[in-house]
This record gives C-alpha cells, structure tokens and sequence, in this order.
C-alpha cells in the first residue's frame, strides 16, 4: 500500500483500512504467540502499512479535511 493511494481516500475510508490492519495484526500477533505463523514478515508489512494510514489520516485532520 502506498501514501500516494491513501491520499486519495477520505478519512471514514481511512478509519476504516485502520481497524481492519488493526485486526489483521492482532490475529497475527496471536498466531505468533502460538508459534503458528509461517510468515513473520507480514506482521513488519502490516505495521508500517498502519503506520501509513496514521500518517495520511492525521495530515488530512490538520489540513481540515473532516469530511
């Protein structure tokens, strides 16, 4: 996922993309926890693409864009 398609979303469909990572993440997490997980990978891709949305969502709010 890149900033560039993020941007072009508004900020309920970033909240929305935000709770599903969320989720993503915590069932992986808990497949870790159990050492059932094959690829250990998707859990770093997942953070940094969280980190993304958190990113975009937040310049939207202080450029004012609460629609």
């Amino acid at each position: 996922m890149m900033a560039s398609e993020l941007r072009n979303k508004d900020i309920k469909d970033l909240a929305e993309e935000e709770n599903k990572i969320r989720e993503e993440l915590f069932k992986l997490n808990m497949r870790r926890g159990l050492e059932q997980l094959e690829n250990h990978r998707r859990i770093r891709t997942l953070r940094k693409d969280l980190a993304r949305v958190l990113t975009v969502k937040n310049e939207k709010l202080k450029a004012g864009d609460n629609v």
